[in-house]
């Protein structure tokens, strides 16, 4: 409940519809930007499968259970813990509309190009596999919506928090992973995540409504003494 309530304050604070308003398709081109995943009965597909039973055969309790949180928070909180207690978007509304627009994006994208690829997700391959949910779309794994929406995040708060760009990126990495951990996706589908979320927030970055956004954000958060001057 306090989670969603989080999320619903988060998005209020915005004043705007969770819908994409900045990019077109034709601004990333996932069809032409991502590569075909790997073909069912495929080598590489095989040798993606075997690599999800070796981490699942190895992930610790407390490793499973990061990656469960990881996959229950896919927003702007998840980087919370490298910001610090400051950044609380319930206190900084510009922020939380810049991140909201950033959502709305990548969620856009990701969802294009999901239903581009409709790769069936690695528990319809193998059921044996101990997931963190089972509920998603079974032919949603090709690119994962997780990596996108954290490498998207990433990228843009890095450039509002260049100071802490390279922890901001390693969490990337870690949430990116932790779908791995969780068994929801293939190594492909992260590193088409990461391919994606990455140039969503560049092109966002070329639009200069969004970049209003962005320097109203930034002033926010040097005031609110979240990020350097």
């Amino acid at each position: 409940m306090k989670r969603i309530l989080m999320t619903v304050a988060v998005l209020a604070a915005s004043c705007l519809p969770l819908q994409a308003a900045f990019l077109a398709p034709s601004d990333y081109r996932a069809e032409e930007l991502l590569p075909a995943p790997p073909a069912d009965g495929s080598p590489a597909a095989k040798a993606e499968m075997d690599e999800l039973h070796r981490i699942e055969a190895t992930r610790t309790p407390d490793q499973f259970a990061k990656a469960l949180a990881d996959d229950r928070d896919e927003d702007i909180t998840a980087f919370y813990g490298v910001m610090g207690r400051g950044f609380d978007l319930k206190q900084l509304p510009k922020t939380a509309r810049l991140f909201a627009d950033v959502k709305a994006e990548e969620k856009a994208a990701a969802k294009l190009a999901k239903n581009t690829f409709r790769r069936k997700r690695p528990w319809i391959v193998d059921p044996a596999l101990k997931t963190c949910a089972s509920d998603d779309a079974p032919l949603s794994s090709y690119p994962s919506g997780h990596s996108t929406m954290g490498y998207a995040m990433a990228t843009v708060l890095a450039a509002l928090a260049p100071e802490k760009a390279p922890a901001i990126m390693a969490r990337a990495r870690q949430f990116a992973e932790n779908r791995l951990v969780c068994s929801m996706h293939f190594r492909s589908d992260i590193a088409a995540g990461q391919v994606l979320g990455t140039v969503v927030a560049v092109e966002l970055m070329h639009k200069p409504a969004f970049m209003t956004e962005f320097e109203a954000a930034r002033a926010e958060l040097i005031t609110a003494h979240v990020v350097a001057p």
